[in-house]
């Protein structure tokens, strides 16, 4: 596996983070008795999907691996 394909897993791992965060966020704002964590699990998630932005845009500055495609040398 090479940086790029490092960097597009980390960028997947960090999405699904946030969409974690997100969920519970959501739930947490529907109910009484966790609505207070509501903010706090919604900024947390804003701030996986940010890092997942940044790990994207530091795969997409790299170069793709090439094996297993015959039309590259």
């Amino acid at each position: 596996m090479n940086t790029h394909d490092q960097y597009i897993r980390l960028a997947f791992n960090a999405v699904s983070r946030a969409a974690s965060l997100a969920e519970d966020a959501e739930d947490a704002a529907h109910s009484d008795d966790r609505r207070n964590q509501a903010a706090p699990l919604a900024a947390a998630g804003a701030l996986w999907a940010d890092v997942a932005r940044s790990y994207t845009a530091i795969a997409e500055a790299l170069p793709e691996s090439n094996l297993g495609d015959p039309t590259e040398d």
